[in-house]
């Protein structure tokens, strides 16, 4: 039996018991909970490794590089070349998004040249005994490789997933590099998923609108001429694949076969698992979701997997970004469900833990001091916000292929005043009716410990008037506002369903104008909203970035924003916009907001420039006018 067949007789469907005794744990604990993508994903891992160990997660980013012969039909915005370069980038410069983002999730780097067209003998700790050959062939012309390499790309996935497990890793991130892979995984796509040449090709790296044309002209030439089977996971990959894809495709294959999990990344590595899938549909259950990307055919792929994406960043980058967010995350889940377990707290982590009461006697709080706050709200600082957006133009990236990591990066610049501002700490405030059960302040404790956001509770006094909420949470976002440039709002208490009926119509929309809609608060929830009320303002006022995290929290959010449309710049949309968690814990939105945020800035201060790295900038689209070298 060769290496292939006996890896796939080697994964088994995932269903280690330890799942089930966490689905237990959440279910008695939060009965409401366990259907959050948060809490779906640590489940899924948890099926597959049997590890609920928070400190067992171990990570390792693999990036596996090689060219394409479709590449001379001129379907990218950078020349051939850029391949080796950005391949010298990981490992001389260090420069790439797959570094920045490496060292975001604490994850390990290997690189790995599968088939690049140059010589890479002078690149430093490039894994090179597994090239398969300069390249694959043009798919325009004919198949893309022999039967023979298809099947060598796929073994040297399972031989580097072997090794990789033997050193105890249980989370995988592939990526990959190879000008004209988004042309590979269109016709992976179109051919497995069951699309036209047109719904299964995108920009890749942000082509202009003739060069799209082009490429949908090329995929569907390479389907023509080579009929891939979609009933034969190989004889797609030989046909219209590349090297790097069938690695990856290994490299799902042997995880799986080591109950270790992979979190897919942008649409290449979607293809890849299209691969993996088609040659042994339980790997699917070794599958992590990210984000969903930009190219066209990323939904569909991810359907065609049975996988629901939680992050919507719009990224383009194959680097390992949105998985190595994911894996963050996933490590905030573990924490949570780890703290489920814990019978006695930790005293470190309560340090992270603030609680604070609202004062008794009602302070004198007049409309003057309303619109103290929204006369004198600073603006944005343009000049950093313009030096900014130029760097991340420069950096070794296709042009805007980050997303909204970008934006946020670029809003953050313009609020601090500063050009490149640098991830410091962020905190977390929570108001409360009601006293916090102590396995619920042990959670909060141990993700704001996870993640170095601090919590305070806010506890709010009934019988007191709105105005005095209003009061008590404007000073205290404006005391947090003074140490920190992010900052989480959100309640513990379930009233998102309730506010929502009161102050949104069917369609979604504000059912009330701004001015008006305090009155139509239900009177048990009338403190709640003004307090956040009052913080949103605070910490606007103060230059902080408002993180809101949670239904009811995110629709007083847009409210204020209607009503002082100067906050609008400081507050960041996350559920429904950003993200797609559901029914989280209190706090815990905010928490992955948070987390993103950070992302955004690592990839701003540790990616290097083109010229800090000597690679390629654009020669097609956008990116021709804007980047330089």
């Amino acid at each position: 039996m060769s290496l292939l067949e006996d890896t796939i007789a080697r994964i088994q469907p995932a269903n280690h018991p330890a799942a089930m005794e966490a689905a237990t744990a959440l279910d008695e604990f939060f009965p409401k909970k366990h259907a959050s993508a948060l809490h779906a994903l640590v489940l899924r891992y948890l099926r597959a490794t049997g590890e609920p160990d928070p400190a067992k997660l171990k990570k390792c980013t693999i990036i596996c590089c090689a060219d394409h012969g479709v590449a001379a039909q001129g379907v990218s915005a950078y020349p051939p070349e850029t391949t080796v370069q950005m391949t010298a980038n990981y490992l001389i410069a260090q420069g790439a998004a797959a570094n920045a983002f490496a060292t975001y999730a604490g994850s390990d780097l290997l690189v790995v040249d599968m088939g690049i067209a140059a010589n890479t003998e002078g690149i430093p700790g490039l894994v090179r005994q597994y090239r398969i050959a300069p390249g694959t062939r043009d798919m325009t012309q004919g198949a893309a490789m022999t039967p023979r390499q298809a099947r060598q790309a796929i073994e040297t996935g399972i031989k580097l997933a072997d090794a990789i497990a033997a050193q105890g890793y249980n989370c995988f991130l592939p990526g990959e590099m190879g000008i004209s892979n988004t042309t590979a995984s269109a016709c992976i796509a179109a051919t497995l998923c069951g699309l036209t040449a047109e719904q299964a090709t995108g920009r890749g790296t942000n082509i202009s609108d003739e060069r799209l044309q082009n490429k949908r002209r090329v995929v569907q030439q390479a389907l023509l001429i080579n009929q891939p089977d979609p009933t034969d996971g190989l004889d797609v990959l030989m046909k219209v694949g590349g090297f790097e894809l069938g690695a990856i495709a290994g490299l799902m294959l042997g995880a799986a076969a080591n109950h270790a999990v992979t979190i897919l990344d942008a649409f290449n590595s979607s293809a890849a698992a299209l691969i993996a899938q088609a040659l042994a549909p339980a790997v699917t259950d070794y599958l992590l979701p990210s984000h969903q990307g930009g190219e066209r055919a990323h939904g569909a792929a991810l359907a065609k997997l049975g996988l629901t994406p939680h992050l919507f960043l719009d990224i383009k980058l194959g680097e390992a970004c949105g998985s190595s967010i994911t894996a963050r995350l996933l490590a905030l889940g573990l924490a949570e469900l780890d703290a489920l377990h814990a019978e006695n707290g930790d005293k470190d982590m309560d340090a992270d833990l603030y609680l604070e009461k609202m004062p008794a006697k009602p302070p004198k709080v007049t409309d003057r001091t309303f619109n103290f706050y929204l006369k004198t709200m600073p603006g944005l600082d343009k000049n950093a916000m313009s030096i900014c957006a130029e760097r991340l133009n420069h950096l070794a990236k296709p042009l805007y292929s980050l997303g909204h990591l970008e934006s946020i990066a670029t809003e953050i610049a313009g609020l601090s005043c500063e050009e490149r501002p640098v991830y410091d700490t962020a905190a977390l405030l929570l108001f409360s009716t009601h006293k916090a059960t102590e396995p619920a302040q042990r959670i909060l404790s141990v993700a704001s410990h996870t993640i170095a956001m601090p919590v305070t509770v806010a506890r709010l006094r009934a019988g007191l008037p709105p105005t005095a909420a209003f009061d008590f949470g404007r000073g205290i976002a404006e005391d947090l506002a003074f140490d920190t440039g992010i900052i989480g709002l959100g309640l513990t208490d379930e009233s998102a369903a309730e506010l929502v009926d009161a102050l949104m119509d069917e369609n979604g929309d504000l059912r009330y104008p701004a001015d008006e809609f305090l009155a139509h608060v239900p009177e048990h929830l009338q403190l709640s909203v003004s307090a956040l009320i009052g913080a949103i303002i605070a910490a606007a006022h103060n230059s902080s970035l408002v993180l809101p995290s949670d239904a009811a929290t995110e629709l007083v959010a847009r409210y204020v924003e209607q009503l002082a449309p100067d906050v609008r710049p400081y507050l960041l949309h996350l559920e429904g916009t950003l993200l797609a968690l559901g029914d989280t814990l209190p706090g815990i939105t905010a928490c992955a907001g948070a987390l993103i945020v950070e992302a955004a800035l690592a990839a701003l201060n540790d990616m290097k420039t083109f010229e800090e790295t000597k690679v390629a900038i654009a020669n097609d689209g956008p990116g021709k006018d804007k980047q330089r070298r």
